[in-house]
C-alpha cells in the first residue's frame, strides 16, 4: 500500500508530544512490512534545524488562500534509518517561526491560514512530486481538512479522484477551532458550513471537518474510542462521533524499541539493562539519577518518577498534593521532569526547596533526563484525568518501572493492575485506580510500595512488564489492514 502521511509533527524533525512519536516510528514499521509510506509535514523551523539532511526539490506551489495567492515549495528529506521519504512544505512567513502551534502562551492568530496552506501543499504535492497514492492518512486538526477536500473540490481531478481517507485523533481536546469567517480562507463552498460538517458552536472546526469527511477513523487506544463517544471525553464532538461510530476504531500506539529499550539506550552507556539482570542494572541506574538529580543515594528507598507536560490533564494537581502529604511522612524519593503551567512551576519548585532531600524537580525537556530516570526509577506515577493512549507507561514497562496510573484511556489498555488474582497468574505489570481524587492516588501508591517492600513480588512485576511486546509491529499491522479494507470500499459519499 502507498499511504500519505499528512502531519504537522514527525520525530525527529519536529515534535511537541506523541503525535510526534507516532508519526515519526509508524511509517518506519510499515515500510518494514513492505509497504511504501511517504511523510508530508510543515518545515518548521524545528524541522529544518534538526541535523537531518534536508534539499529542495525545485518543485513549486501556489495555494489560494481567501482572496490572494501565497506561493511555497517542497524541501526533500528521509526518516533517519529508514528508506522512507520525507517531503516539507516551505513557506517561511507561515512556518519559520519560534514554535509551531503557538508562542508565550498564546496560539498563532493566523494558524488557520497556515494549516488551510499546509492541507492543499500536502495534496498538491501528490501531483507536483509524483507520489503514488492509494490511502491519504491525516493527523489530528492540523489535516483536519484534506479529508473535505478529497470529497470536494478535488474529488473529481486525477490523481486526486478516488483517494482514500483516515483520520487519527491523537488528543481529542486539541479541534483546531477558528472564527467562522476563516471559512472564506479555505476555498470550500459555505455550503459545508452547517451544523452536520465543519460548523461547531459558531465556529470553523478542523477536527470536526475531519471526522465528518474521512473514510475511516481512529484513536490511540480502544478505550479512548469509547470514551470520547460521550461527555466529558467527547468535548463536544460526541454526537458528531457516534454518527460514525461504525467508522471508528482504537489502534493502541507502539514504542519505538531502537530508542526506547534498556539493553541499547544510549544515554545508560555501561549502565544498560535486561529482563535478565535488571536488578543490578536498575541499581546502577538509580544511583546514577540521584546524583544528577541531587538526591541522596539511597539504594533501598523507592523512587517515584512523573515526566511530561505539567498540566491538569496529565495529573499534576494530584501529584502535587500528594507529594507534599508524602513528603513529610513517607521516607521516599520524587523525581519530577517536565514544563507546562506556571503554577506547577511555582508549586513544585517550592515542595523542591522545602524537601530537597526527597523532592528533586527539573523544569525543562530533556531526552536524556527522560531516559535516565526511566531507568533509575522504580515506580512510574502518571494519574492523568485522561489519557488516549499515553506513551510513558509504555516505556517504563520496558525500563522495569512500575507504572501507577489512573484507569482511563490507553492506561487502561496496556497496564494490568495488581491483585491477588494477577499476582497469582503472573499478568500483573502496574497499579490502577479509578476515581480522580488524591486519596485515590494515595491509596494506590500505599499498595506500590507494599509490593516494592516485597522483593519477590516486585521482581514478578517487574519481569512481567519487561517481558510484554509493546513494539510498533502490532500496531502497524493492524493500520495496514485498515488501510487496505478502507481502500476496497472506496470513498463514502457526502452525507
Amino acid at each position: 500500500m502507498n499511504i500519505l502521511f499528512a502531519t504537522a509533527e514527525a520525530a525527529p524533525f519536529s515534535k511537541t508530544g506523541g503525535l510526534g512519536d507516532v508519526c515519526g516510528a509508524l511509517p518506519r514499521e510499515l515500510a518494514r512490512l513492505g509497504h511504501k509510506p511517504v511523510v508530508i509535514l510543515p518545515a518548521f523551523r524545528q524541522a529544518r534545524n534538526a541535523d537531518i539532511p534536508i534539499e529542495p526539490t525545485g518543485v513549486r506551489v501556489e495555494i489560494p488562500i481567501g482572496q490572494k495567492m501565497v506561493r511555497g515549495h517542497y524541501l526533500r528529506s528521509r526518516l533517519p534509518g529508514s528508506d522512507v521519504p520525507v517531503f516539507l512544505v516551505a513557506q517561511d512567513d507561515y512556518y519559520d517561526r519560534p514554535q509551531l502551534y503557538r508562542e508565550d502562551g498564546e496560539d498563532y492568530k493566523d494558524n488557520c491560514e497556515r494549516f488551510t496552506f499546509y492541507c492543499r501543499a500536502a495534496l498538491e504535492a501528490i501531483q507536483r512530486l509524483e507520489i503514488r497514492v492509494d490511502a491519504v492518512h491525516c493527523h489530528d486538526w492540523c489535516a483536519g481538512l484534506i479529508p473535505a477536500y478529497l470529497k470536494t473540490l478535488y474529488s473529481d481531478r486525477a490523481p486526486w479522484r478516488g483517494l482514500a481517507s483516515l483520520l487519527t485523533i491523537h488528543n481529542l481536546a486539541y479541534q483546531g477551532n477558528f472564527w467562522h469567517w476563516d471559512m472564506a480562507l479555505t476555498g470550500l463552498d459555505w455550503k459545508y458550513f452547517n451544523w452536520r460538517q465543519m460548523e461547531f458552536y459558531g465556529n470553523l472546526s478542523f477536527l470536526k471537518t475531519g471526522i465528518v469527511f474521512a473514510d475511516a477513523i481512529t484513536t490511540v487506544s480502544p478505550t479512548y474510542a469509547r470514551e470520547i463517544l460521550s461527555s466529558p471525553l467527547g468535548c463536544g464532538l460526541e454526537g458528531t462521533l457516534q454518527h460514525r461510530v461504525d467508522d471508528l476504531s482504537g489502534i493502541i500506539n507502539g514504542v519505538d524499541y531502537d530508542v526506547w529499550n534498556p539493553t541499547v539506550d544510549r544515554y545508560l552507556g555501561p549502565n544498560c539493562y535486561s529482563v535478565h539482570d535488571f536488578t543490578e542494572g536498575k541499581a546502577r541506574c538509580k544511583a546514577d539519577i540521584q546524583e544528577r538529580a541531587g538526591l541522596a543515594k539511597r539504594p533501598d528507598v523507592p523512587l517515584l518518577a512523573a515526566i511530561g507536560r505539567l498540566a491538569d490533564q496529565k495529573g499534576f494537581d494530584l501529584i502535587t498534593r500528594t507529594i507534599r502529604h508524602w513528603a513529610e511522612r513517607v521516607d521516599a524519593q520524587w523525581i519530577i521532569l517536565g514544563t507546562g503551567e506556571p503554577k506547577y512551576h511555582e508549586l513544585l519548585s517550592q515542595l523542591a526547596r522545602e524537601f530537597p532531600d526527597r523532592i528533586a524537580v527539573r523544569l525543562e525537556f530533556s531526552d536524556e533526563l527522560a531516559h535516565r530516570i526511566e531507568a533509575g526509577a522504580d515506580i512510574f506515577v502518571m494519574p492523568s484525568q485522561y489519557e488516549p493512549c499515553g506513551l510513558n507507561q509504555l516505556y517504563s514497562l520496558q525500563y522495569g518501572t512500575v507504572p501507577v496510573v489512573r484507569a482511563t484511556g490507553g492506561l487502561v489498555d496496556t497496564v494490568v493492575d495488581a491483585n491477588e488474582q494477577t499476582l497469582a497468574d503472573g499478568t500483573a505489570t502496574g497499579f490502577k485506580f479509578e476515581e480522580y481524587t488524591s486519596l485515590a492516588l494515595a491509596e494506590a501508591l500505599e499498595r506500590a510500595l507494599a509490593a516494592y517492600a516485597d522483593k519477590t513480588t516486585w521482581i514478578r512485576l517487574v519481569e512481567a512488564g519487561m517481558r510484554e511486546d509493546w513494539s510498533w509491529g502490532n500496531s502497524a499491522q493492524q493500520y495496514a489492514a485498515l488501510y487496505e479494507r478502507t481502500v476496497a470500499r472506496g470513498p463514502l459519499g457526502i452525507e
